[in-house]
């Protein structure tokens, strides 16, 4: 399947389920709290990057979230601030652009599937979390390891389903999440994290917004450009079928 066919495809599957099936919220949900566990997991990696800390995440039914993480004031906290708003963008890209045969899909499938049963145990510490990534995990891997084994074409278009899902979700979900100064998680209110960035290092939450929307939007189009240009790869030369050696003359 050419690369550009399985993204058109899961760009199909994800706006027919969101927009034309009554359940397709519903259907939906489970990949909306994956997108969260992403940004959360992007707040707290980047906070360990910056010499900082990571203790624990929560995950709430409604798709919030919250990483209790922090890094040194200045620079350090601020990019933990952005690290959340640009790891889905990021991870989505990335998926865009180069998972696009079956065995790169099933590896991807199983490594998230891995990373998010370790997150459980190490770091997921909220009711909906501990729920709903185990799941997540499971599907996950059991489309990596015996799922779609007659057609593992179909690997492909999940993979690429995730990507889209995930390049998306701070254009569309969290776009206005990426202007807004405040918060409330579980009842508390708090600072987003663009006002933390600009708290961190001054400017204004508009442009701080702007300049993390761009960067969603050029990783997207970069991403999607990248595995447009990517052409057909022909089979390996073992692929192709032999022909029987002549025989030798009477």
């Amino acid at each position: 399947m050419r690369p550009r066919s399985a993204i058109l495809l899961a760009i199909a599957i994800v706006y027919v389920v969101a927009n034309w099936i009554p359940f397709g919220g519903t259907a939906l949900y489970p990949l909306t709290l994956f997108t969260t566990w992403v940004h959360e997991m992007g707040h707290g990696l980047t906070a360990l990057m910056m010499g900082g800390s990571f203790e624990y995440l929560e995950i709430n039914r409604n798709a919030g979230g919250l990483a209790h993480c922090g890094a040194a004031s200045g620079w350090p906290e601020a990019m933990v601030g952005a690290g959340g708003l640009l790891a889905p963008p990021i991870l989505g890209a990335a998926i865009i652009a180069f998972v696009h045969g079956p065995r790169r899909a099933r590896i991807l499938l199983a490594a998230l599937a891995g990373a998010l049963v370790l997150s459980v145990i190490i770091y997921v510490r909220s009711a909906a979390g501990v729920i709903a990534m185990p799941i997540v995990a499971a599907a996950l891997g059991w489309s990596a390891w015996r799922g779609f084994a007659e057609n593992p074409e179909r690997r492909v278009v999940l993979a690429q389903i995730l990507g889209v899902i995930l390049a998306l979700d701070t254009l569309t979900r969290m776009v206005s999440y990426a202007f807004t100064t405040s918060v409330t998680v579980d009842g508390k209110p708090s600072a987003s994290d663009i006002q933390i960035i600009t708290n961190e290092i001054g400017g204004s939450h508009i442009l701080w917004g702007m300049a993390i929307t761009g960067i969603a939007v050029g990783l997207l189009v970069v991403a999607s450009w990248w595995a447009w240009r990517r052409p057909v790869r022909a089979p390996h030369a073992r692929d192709l079928p032999t022909s029987a050696p002549p025989r030798p003359p009477r």
